[in-house]
C-alpha cells in the first residue's frame, strides 16, 4: 500500500514540477536572455533535485528517487518552456 502511495506522490511531484516550470519560463521569463541559454534546464534540474532532496529527508514516504524525478521533470519543463518561446517568435527573429 505504501508503495502505491509513494508512486502517486512521485507522479504528482513530477507533474507539478514540469507544468510549473514550463509556465514560469514561458510566461515570466520570456524576455530574460539567461533563461533561454542551453544550460538553464540543467541548472534548474540540479537545483530542483537538491531542493527536493532536502524536502525528501523530512518526509517519510518520499525518497531520493522522487527528488531525482522532480529535478528531471523541472529541467524538462524549462526546456519545453524555452521551445514554446522559440515557436512563438516570428520567422527570422
Amino acid at each position: 500500500m505504501f508503495g502505491l502511495i509513494t508512486l502517486i506522490i512521485a507522479a504528482a511531484a513530477a507533474l507539478v514540477g514540469y507544468t510549473q516550470a514550463k509556465a514560469f519560463v514561458s510566461e515570466k521569463l520570456r524576455y530574460v536572455d539567461a533563461a533561454q541559454s542551453g544550460i538553464a534546464p540543467v541548472l534548474a534540474g540540479v537545483g530542483a533535485t537538491i531542493l527536493g532532496g532536502a524536502v525528501a529527508g523530512l518526509l517519510p514516504l518520499v525518497g531520493g528517487g522522487t527528488a531525482l524525478l522532480f529535478g528531471v521533470s523541472v529541467g524538462m519543463g524549462v526546456a519545453s518552456g524555452q521551445k514554446s518561446i522559440r515557436r512563438a517568435l516570428p520567422p527570422g527573429a
